[in-house]
């Protein structure tokens, strides 16, 4: 198989986008990637990706791409999950602690950090709409984010967000409670669970 064909097929398998790391996992020369992305005329839509003409964008695998130890979270973790049908204004994530994250509001992306220990409780991959895996938080952990920041969601966003958990067939309610006691927001988590449950 030439360079050339071993390219396509890494670009067919991704969906119309590139990663340089990916390229040189198969033992392909920087030379010979930027004349494929030259040849083939692909958009370069972050460093170490590059997207075919023909793809539809994708905000949220770009900005996994970019940043590869965020994860989506709050409203965007939603959204990933299937409790929100509109792709959100903007993107939410979340990040450890003393990570720079100053590039990423500068984009418009809400940015939430946590310590380093609860950082990896509830980490999953998932599709995007356009067929990217990226990372997000399971349901039980997202709704304990949404509680954490219940001062900036609207109510009935909240609301709804922990009825559509509620009738979700897969729900894990006992990790739902040790995330909750966690992440200090049992009293709260348990005070809807009584009423919805």
């Amino acid at each position: 198989m030439t360079n050339t064909e071993k390219l396509n097929t890494l670009l067919q398998k991704n969906n119309g986008f590139l990663k340089t790391s990916d390229v040189a996992a198969v033992g392909i020369s920087r030379t010979s990637l930027s004349d494929f992305v030259c040849r083939n005329e692909l958009e370069r839509v972050a460093h170490g990706l590059y997207m075919s003409q023909d793809s539809w964008a994708d905000g949220l695998f770009v900005i996994q791409t970019r940043y590869p130890q965020a994860v989506f979270s709050h409203d965007t973790a939603l959204y990933l999950l299937g409790f929100a049908e509109r792709e959100p204004v903007t993107f939410s994530l979340t990040m450890k602690s003393g990570t720079g994250s100053s590039r990423l509001a500068k984009q418009g992306v809400k940015v939430y950090k946590i310590k380093e220990e609860l950082f990896g409780e509830g980490i999953i991959e998932t599709l995007s709409p356009s067929g990217h895996t990226v990372r997000t938080y399971n349901a039980e952990r997202t709704i304990c984010d949404l509680f954490r920041s219940r001062r900036n969601i609207e109510v009935q966003d909240l609301q709804a967000a922990v009825k559509t958990y509620i009738r979700m067939k897969n729900k894990n309610i006992p990790l739902l409670l040790r995330y909750a006691k966690a992440f200090s927001v049992e009293k709260h988590i348990r005070q809807y669970l009584e009423v919805l449950l």
